[in-house]
């Protein structure tokens, strides 16, 4: 066989698999259809979308996957056909940290799917009200920075808010110095999110020493302002330089080559068990020696790990501190579900802020 014929073997054979997955697909769209005539026949209301579901789909797409494609492109894939899937009935309205083309909005495309309807927002606590009076299904919020720590506004928006954690998202940060200008010389002031400019602040000292850094409230902001600006910057991902029509002088200035940053998914319901979850508590005690090994020490008896533990300001007085903790498990599992209680026995304040599953990617 010539390679002209085996390269029109294989193309036939390439059209006969889309024929077959397309069909498949649309199997599965009706298939879902079908689920949520069921919910609505038997009186649920609202949105049908499960993120414990989602998770155990997801990881049971990675376990199979012989390659070629990775396992984190097989798994997008399926979260598009999930998210085309759920938005038959209605598209899920996401809040998320503004304007278009901040990596907040990257967070939620892929914890979501392209298949929802966006509602960027100015700000974190405009994200937080928005979920909160209905108006969104979900909020996604950036909660902590690998190389810069947590992000405060979030965490402190917990202490006043009713949402719970439905969610989780791990994100690789690129930041690009995106620009009209054709040389770094030409710069005359640069935009971007605070914890950008930190993650950056290597690279901006050693190329752009005595340039002025202008704090804006997000990077969609920065690239947003730049378009109009003849001798700006703008520190961004290239998503914001896409949406803007902008070009990119200098790609991959954060200092950390491994620079991740994590989202949070909030929203009104409780999630149940997925398998692999993660719990997340607010909690406070009085100020008193041993109070934290008190808290703390329930986890330790009961086998439960802590994964991350935070302390902000109550604004219950001076000197007076609550603490963010995460643990690895749900709250319906025996060990946590022991823990919590003992542990709820030992706090002045004590809040589960939600059970939720892991990343998985």
């Amino acid at each position: 066989m010539s390679e002209v014929d085996r390269l029109q073997a294989l193309r036939e054979r390439i059209d006969t698999l889309d024929r077959q997955l397309q069909i498949l697909i649309s199997e599965r769209a009706q298939c879902a259809q079908q689920v949520g005539a069921i919910k609505q026949a038997a009186g649920a209301t609202g949105n049908f979308y499960r993120p414990e579901r989602e998770a155990q789909v997801l990881r049971r797409v990675i376990e199979a996957n012989q390659g070629p494609l990775s396992s984190e492109e097989m798994a997008r894939l399926f979260r598009e056909i999930m998210s085309a899937c759920l938005a038959l009935e209605e598209p899920l309205k996401i809040a998320f940290l503004g304007p278009e083309g901040t990596f907040t909005q990257a967070a939620a495309l892929k914890h979501f799917g392209k298949s929802i309807r966006s509602i960027p927002l100015r700000a974190i606590d405009e994200v937080f009200r928005e979920v909160e009076a209905g108006s969104a299904d979900y909020g996604v919020v950036p909660v902590e920075n690998s190389t810069e720590g947590v992000v405060n506004h979030t965490l402190d928006m917990f202490l006043q808010s009713p949402l719970r954690i439905c969610g989780e998202v791990q994100m690789r940060i690129n930041h690009h110095l995106i620009t009209r200008v054709n040389e770094l010389t030409a710069i005359r002031r640069i935009y971007s999110h605070r914890q950008s400019l930190a993650q950056c602040r290597e690279w901006l000292d050693a190329n752009l020493p005595r340039i002025e850094q202008i704090e804006v409230s997000s990077n969609g902001e920065a690239a947003l302002r730049v378009r109009d600006e003849v001798d700006a910057a703008a520190i961004a991902g290239q998503g914001a330089a896409d949406i803007y029509q902008l070009p990119t002088l200098v790609r991959n200035i954060e200092d950390e080559p491994n620079n991740t940053t994590r989202f949070l998914i909030i929203g009104a319901q409780p999630i149940t068990p997925s398998g692999d979850d993660k719990t997340a508590l607010l909690v406070a005690s009085l100020n008193r020696p041993g109070a934290l090994f008190n808290l703390l020490e329930p986890l330790a008896r009961n086998n439960v790990s802590m994964t991350r533990i935070e302390s902000r300001p109550s604004r219950r007085g001076m000197w007076d501190y609550v603490f963010f903790i995460d643990l690895d498990g749900h709250v319906q599992d025996a060990p946590v579900a022991a823990a919590l209680t003992q542990l709820r026995e030992q706090a002045s304040l004590f809040r589960v802020l939600g059970s939720y599953p892991k990343g998985v990617l």
